[in-house]
């Protein structure tokens, strides 16, 4: 009975010494659950080379066409559509739930953007419309009606440029090496500079737009800050403008009444080239500000999920 006893305490020893700890599977499991995996998920690859894309389009322009603008605005689009699948992976999500400040900030930021591009649609649909009168007055040689445009354009122009100083400064632009990669961990990082880079080409096109769209527009006379620009920075200025955009001058609206007909021709020709420029920017611009409501909404599914 007692070498019996004996052995049914012995049997269990063996194997205790073997198995692992069960502490350690738990911890290691609950690191990976709340940052990206060490090694760079795809997508953030992809939106790295869409990035490097925008900012050659940036450097490597000859002239500031139409053409030029839109493909800024393309790929901007489609860096808007990757950031918005990389805010749906649970990995992101988690992670940036437990950084409230920087989710905060970039929250703002996407605001601002979603704020500035639906003045600019407003804007640019006034301008369309107020284009189109134009084309016929300018048929009719009415200089009332023509007049009326000139005002309604300067108008547009200052609203326009106010929206340049509105989105400069983001919060998430400059905080993201906040991130605590201590506490984190390396994807937590990468997810953050990710984050980073995409406000900074969002201000880049942006700034291209809106300035492209208000130097191209505005009157000479009311711009009263260039007045105290040296010559260089004026032609600075001016290099930012649309071509297509500028080719309708107010000056070359003066006087229709005494005008010949040749030249209301081509000014007529040169006020639909305006137009189809207008609507090929509003279209891009369009897609840009679904595209950051878009990711604003995936950015506030990773709070309540």
């Amino acid at each position: 009975m007692v070498g019996v006893f004996r052995r049914s305490l012995s049997f269990p020893n063996k194997p205790t010494v073997r198995p692992p700890p069960p502490s350690k599977p738990r911890v290691s499991h609950h690191t990976r659950s709340i940052s990206l995996p060490c090694r760079s998920h795809p997508l953030i690859s992809h939106i790295n080379h869409e990035i490097s894309q925008i900012k050659s389009w940036s450097s490597s322009f000859d002239r500031r066409t139409t053409a030029w603008l839109t493909d800024g605005l393309s790929l901007l689009r489609d860096v808007q559509e990757t950031l918005s699948d990389i805010l749906h992976l649970p990995q992101s999500q988690e992670s940036l739930r437990n950084r409230p400040v920087f989710f905060e900030n970039l929250l703002e930021d996407l605001l601002r953007f979603v704020d500035a591009y639906g003045i600019f649609r407003t804007s640019v649909l006034s301008l369309r419309e107020h284009q189109s009168a134009a084309q016929v007055a300018l048929r009719r040689k009415d200089d009332v009606k023509i007049s009326s445009y000139v005002k309604s354009r300067r108008a547009l122009a200052r609203d326009i440029a106010k929206l340049t100083s509105s989105i400069r400064e983001p919060k998430t632009k400059y905080n993201r090496c906040h991130v605590d990669v201590l506490n984190g961990s390396y994807g937590e990082a990468e997810l953050a500079s990710v984050i980073g880079d995409v406000i900074e080409v969002t201000v880049l096109v942006s700034v291209a737009l809106f300035n492209g769209v208000y130097l191209s527009i505005r009157s000479s006379k009311t711009t009263t800050f260039v007045g105290f620009l040296k010559r260089s920075e004026k032609r600075d200025k001016n290099c930012e403008a649309i071509e297509e955009l500028k080719q309708v001058e107010e000056k070359s609206l003066v006087g229709l009444s005494k005008k010949k007909n040749e030249e209301v021709m081509i000014l007529t020709k040169k006020m639909m080239e305006l137009e189809n420029s207008i609507v090929e920017i509003e279209c891009g611009s369009e897609k840009v500000f679904r595209g950051l409501i878009s990711t604003r909404v995936s950015l506030l599914n990773a709070l309540t999920h």
